[in-house]
């Protein structure tokens, strides 16, 4: 087993367990070999999920050639070379059923959490009728979209996978695009790309005290 780092979130499905493949049966067929440990559900979703991902880098491919500003061109080449090598883990664990050689790093924003709250006037948004129409707005708002589908797609597969080291490997993922997305959408505000709205204090007030804790503890059912 390799070192891990400790930047690297772990893909091993239960602590202390040094078989990754686990014992898998099938009622007709009996044991089930570690490549072939999925389920029908996992293999349809877990091909969609890769098949997004092989769009997103299209994408990042497609539209580098567009981009302007060097803080955006910065952040999206980090993208791309995380989601490269989270790929690269999963077709691994998919093909193999096995730890992948490369573990899941956590991506690690260079922006900070500041948003600016308020709508300014702009321009209305529209449909290109060009590429050469592609700007810094339209490409980070193409790259937002598809890094918000893939935190979704990726988080539904991962309920339907069976196999351990996969789910592990998924899993861990997650948070990863939902942080790149995150990351940009602060960029997109700072530009006034991405404006956010705020309700009034008193609909605010109204609707952040709208619940409150649960006094239950034990649960109902003894």
């Amino acid at each position: 087993m390799m070192n891990q780092d400790p930047n690297q979130q772990s893909t091993n499905p239960q602590s202390g367990n040094n078989n990754p493949e686990f014992n898998h049966l099938n009622m007709q067929t009996g044991q089930v070999p570690a490549q072939m440990n999925h389920g029908g559900h996992e293999m349809f979703d877990v091909h969609e999920m890769l098949s997004g991902i092989v769009g997103t880098l299209n994408l990042y491919t497609l539209c580098k050639g567009h981009v302007q500003n060097p803080e955006l061109k910065t952040m999206l080449n980090r993208h791309y070379q995380h989601i490269t090598k989270e790929y690269n883990a999963c077709v691994q664990a998919f093909q193999t059923g096995k730890d992948p050689a490369m573990r899941t790093e956590s991506y690690k924003m260079a922006q900070d959490n500041d948003f600016v709250y308020g709508l300014k006037p702009a321009q209305p948004v529209k449909p290109i009728q060009s590429v050469t129409e592609l700007n810094d707005q339209s490409v980070s708002t193409l790259i937002l979209g598809t890094l918000k589908s893939n935190a979704s797609l990726r988080g539904m597969a991962t309920l339907e996978v069976t196999n351990p080291v996969l789910r592990r490997v998924l899993a861990d993922g997650i948070p990863n695009w939902i942080e790149m997305a995150y990351e940009l959408s602060i960029w997109q505000n700072k530009n006034h790309y991405y404006q956010i709205p705020q309700l009034n204090q008193q609909d605010m007030t109204s609707m952040l005290g709208a619940y409150a804790p649960s006094t239950q503890v034990q649960p109902p059912i003894q």
